[in-house]
């Protein structure tokens, strides 16, 4: 057996699981297909600390998300990951609008969300002069960090704790053995055999393709994804000073995503989005399409009045796996032993959108629990 345990995927849950688990006296293998760790769904993304407000209460979603909140900020502080506690306003316009938050207010409760509250308005406009609200929810523990170092962070701590990791190294084959698998890797023109104990799938867009390559029938067990874009678009340079803290729009009740929001990284620069627009094809297209920046517009539009159609500039576009289709409601993380599925020592992480990042320590503990 060359290792006890392959993780496959280098994007910040599987670095998470690779950090996590190199506490243990085991061989560990971390293989990744690009050419550095959290070049896909990781590195695009808002970089927003989520406190667990909009996830259905007793989902691993929720549960995973207030744990890794605590246990991200700790370790930003332990090992100098750049961060700021900016706090967030999820703001309605309407009494539509205002039903909604109160459903999110009580679901955020529900989850264990702390110091969550309702602003007085004025205290609200003497902050945020320029934002519309009808009534507005403040919730000081959503923040945002610097995502790069945090895997970095990650990298350093699992490899100087003897995990080997490889990248520009794609899995093409796993096959059950009576001891574990054996996993085909290719490597630039070559292919060759990993043995190994344990496979844990942690294969962001494609931990889909990974369980159907083992040999799992994605269909039947609700496995399979769906490729949703979200586009930024980031403001003319000469207005940047528009919002001292995090933005929310509320969201529809079945939402699909928290709405086009303000969000400002630890440098101060701000951004909008993203939006969601479902993929027909599972393809990593990243283009920023021309007709999204009117539909940006009118949707920030109704919470920043003052804000101009050509104020917006077309900055990145990310790509979530989500496991409903359009108009679905949304659905929880998938975190299985498939010993049942007649795997065992495979571990299959599906769907992992956000609050991935925010949740990444906490899913990396839960991982353990297989073990």
């Amino acid at each position: 057996m060359d290792f006890d345990i392959t993780i496959i995927g280098a994007g910040v849950v599987g670095l998470a699981i690779a950090t996590e688990l190199s506490k243990l006296n085991q061989r560990i293998l971390l293989i990744e297909k690009n050419a550095k760790f959290g070049e896909v769904t990781s590195s695009r993304n808002s970089e927003v600390i989520h406190a667990g407000i909009y996830y259905e209460p007793n989902s691993l979603k929720a549960k995973l998300c207030v744990e890794g909140k605590e246990l991200l900020y700790k370790w930003c502080e332990q090992y100098n990951v750049p961060y700021v506690r900016l706090g967030k306003y999820i703001v309605s316009v309407n009494k539509e609008d205002e039903e909604n938050l109160e459903f999110l207010y009580q679901q955020a409760i529900a989850n264990g969300v702390k110091r969550l509250e309702y602003v007085n308005l004025e205290k609200f406009h003497k902050e945020e002069p320029l934002i519309k609200a009808s009534k507005a929810l403040f919730s000081p523990e959503t923040g945002t960090l610097d995502s790069h170092k945090f895997m970095q962070s990650l990298e350093n701590y699992a490899t100087n704790n003897s995990v080997e990791i490889v990248y520009h190294h794609k899995v093409v084959g796993i096959n059950k053995e009576q001891d574990g698998y054996a996993i085909e890797v290719q490597f630039q023109d070559q292919k060759f055999q990993i043995l190994t104990g344990m496979v844990i799938n942690s294969a962001g867009l494609y931990s889909d393709e990974i369980a159907k390559i083992i040999g799992l029938d994605i269909n039947k067990l609700g496995y399979r994804q769906t490729f949703c874009r979200g586009h930024y678009f980031k403001m003319s340079s000469y207005k940047t000073k528009i919002a001292k803290h995090l933005i929310y729009p509320v969201p529809e009740k079945n939402w699909s995503g928290t709405g086009v929001h303000i969000t400002l990284d630890i440098a101060g620069n701000l951004r909008f989005g993203p939006d969601v627009q479902y993929l027909k094809d599972n393809i990593e297209d990243y283009r920023i399409p021309d007709e999204r920046k009117i539909l940006f517009y009118e949707d920030i539009k109704r919470y920043l009045p003052s804000i101009n159609y050509d104020d917006l500039v077309a900055d990145q576009a990310g790509i979530r796996p989500k496991l409903q289709k359009e108009k679905e409601k949304h659905k929880d993380f998938i975190i299985n032993e498939e010993s049942k599925n007649g795997f065992k020592g495979l571990i299959n992480l599906i769907g992992i959108e956000s609050p991935g990042l925010t949740a990444s320590l906490a899913i990396a503990k839960y991982v353990s629990k297989y073990i």
